[in-house]
């Protein structure tokens, strides 16, 4: 996870399986550590965590997968739940905030 995303974003490719038309999405920019400016294209996406659905904003952006296949956000994810990481234990705990 990169908590320093602003939002989610995830490869093209898992849009393309997942049967969006990635191009059709608001398109937008990132500048990431290098700082060139790549664009992205913004679109609502449902997620599934724990078993429940939520509606979230979801960039996919061509050519990242050779450094993993995505970040999750700021807005669209860490805005939605509360999240503990314990490193030693290697576990991730997730909690819903209230009002979502």
């Amino acid at each position: 996870m990169d908590s320093g995303a602003d939002v989610n974003i995830f490869d093209a490719e898992i849009g393309e399986i997942l049967k969006i038309d990635i191009e059709k999405g608001e398109k937008r920019e990132v500048g990431g550590i290098t700082g060139v400016a790549q664009p992205y294209h913004l679109h609502t996406i449902e997620i599934n965590v724990g078993g429940w659905l939520y509606k979230t904003g979801a960039g996919f952006l061509k050519n990242i997968a050779r450094i993993g296949y995505g970040v999750v956000g700021q807005q669209g994810f860490f805005n939605i739940f509360i999240v503990k990481f314990d490193l030693l234990k290697e576990c991730i705990e997730l909690k819903e905030r209230e009002g979502n």
